[in-house]
């Protein structure tokens, strides 16, 4: 785009006749210059500025010059020529130097304005930053504090529960020893009983005076009464059947506890273990608002101590009921002992007297 007062191409306004000669005839530029615009510089004023302070905006307008055609080569035209800036009576209004400084200075306020905000929420951006680090690195260091206790704890209670249950074990395989004891000591009384019991059936065979109630035949009801009685008091007690049955149930409570405690010991380690490098960590909305607990430190630790105080009573009674139970079949084979010997001296003295009864009639018969 031309800049406006330049003189106007021929070849923009109407097209070029094809010449018969090479360089045309001298009357035809002659009326060619004479049909052309002036040409007239734009005005330049020294006291404006070389850049307006505002940016132009390009108005829709209807060009006020027709073209240029060739009914228009006799300078027969209606339209009005635009006239040039310096025959303009009036110029364009325009600010004046106040309005310019004070429009920069007000930018430039606003522009400090700005910086000195930014300025204080970065400042303040930074501060937050900074004692939310804090607020979380000493959060963790407490939680990670927390953490070493409560995997403390669990080992503690744990390797309690476990030496419960080993003893716990040992208890119930001395009882259940016991048991067989007391289940082979009754068959050996049966075994015994059942010989003193054929001893006085066979001694019913006896004919005529031979059949006395003599210090034998007491001996052997002696045995069989007191064969009878360490039979039924031999025999495993509904105690130890009991006591077997707490037993049992007891390593399944004291076993249950360790089972806990190592899941429990395994999870809180691998927390306390944790960094801000550690893989697989991710953030998990609304955690801290989920509260599955179903106990507290405190009662925690109760319900471990209190199985760990039932399974200590269990084993007392059961360390108690295997020493009376040693103590009955100490006395049971004492006193079976000391019945054996005397009807066996019983038999004797007997066998004797009546060998000897024998032997005298025998002699007699023979006079």
């Amino acid at each position: 785009i031309e800049p406006v007062g330049s003189p106007l191409m021929a070849t923009q306004t109407h097209p070029r006749s094809t010449p018969t000669k090479f360089l045309p005839a001298i009357s035809t530029m002659a009326s060619s210059y004479k049909n052309c615009f002036p040409y007239y510089p734009l005005p330049q004023s020294s006291s404006l500025p070389w850049m307006p302070s505002t940016y132009s905006k390009t108005a829709a307008i209807n060009p006020a010059l027709a073209l240029f055609s060739k009914t228009s080569q006799g300078m027969t035209t209606s339209s009005k020529k635009l006239p040039c800036i310096s025959n303009r009576k009036t110029l364009v209004t325009r600010y004046t130097p106040d309005d310019w400084n004070r429009s920069n200075l007000t930018n430039y306020k606003d522009s400090e304005m700005s910086w000195h905000n930014a300025q204080a929420l970065r400042v303040d951006t930074s501060w937050m930053i900074d004692d939310k680090y804090q607020q979380t690195k000493k959060t963790q260091v407490k939680s990670t504090k927390n953490l070493g206790g409560r995997v403390n704890d669990i080992e503690f209670w744990k390797a309690e529960l476990c030496r419960e249950l080993d003893e716990m074990t040992g208890e119930t395989n001395a009882l259940t020893d016991m048991k067989k004891r007391l289940e082979r000591a009754l068959a050996e009384t049966e075994a015994s009983l059942q010989v003193a019991q054929e001893c006085l059936i066979q001694r019913e065979k006896r004919m005529g005076i031979d059949l006395v109630h003599d210090n034998m035949e007491k001996q052997l009801f002696t045995e069989v009464e007191c064969g009878r009685s360490h039979s039924t008091r031999t025999s495993p007690p509904m105690a130890v059947v009991c006591m077997l049955k707490l037993q049992h149930s007891g390593p399944a409570r004291a076993g249950e506890g360790p089972g806990n405690k190592q899941v429990a010991h395994r999870i809180d380690n691998k927390c306390h273990h944790l960094r801000n490098t550690s893989h697989s960590i991710s953030y998990c909305q609304g955690v801290e608002w989920v509260d599955a607990m179903v106990s507290e430190p405190e009662s925690w630790a109760k319900v471990t101590d209190n199985n760990i105080l039932h399974s200590q009573r269990e084993q007392v009674a059961s360390t108690k009921l295997c020493e009376n139970i040693e103590n009955l079949l100490v006395v049971t084979a004492y006193e079976m002992w000391h019945q054996f010997h005397r009807v066996n001296v019983a038999f004797t003295n007997r066998i004797t007297k009546t060998a000897d009864a024998k032997s005298k009639i025998q002699t007699q018969v023979a006079k």
